[in-house]
């Protein structure tokens, strides 16, 4: 009989945010959509409020292949060279 221990080693990250964004003012807003129902629609509208509150532009939304993937490709590392804070969405 083979008996299978189903417990792991400690898998803790030390993992820190990012910097918050001091002002909104003409930033540039990244969008990631997970694709779930209502997500693109509260993402579409929340970028629209801090443009129309703050100025700024929002790139052209990014969506994952399916919520519970991560983002494909080098998503991630192209936005955070292309905006200067990213809002994504669960939607649901």
């Amino acid at each position: 009989m083979i008996i299978v221990d189903p417990t792991v080693t400690n898998t803790e990250q030390n993992n820190t945010r990012a910097p918050a964004v001091a002002m909104l003012k003409g930033k540039t807003i990244g969008v990631l959509s997970n694709r779930k129902l209502n997500a693109d629609l509260l993402l579409r509208e929340t970028a629209l409020c801090l443009v129309t509150r703050h100025g700024g532009k929002v790139l052209p939304m990014k969506h994952k292949l399916n919520p519970s993937a991560p983002s494909p490709g080098n998503t991630l590392t192209d936005l955070s060279s292309q905006c200067d804070y990213l809002l994504t969405a669960i939607g649901d």
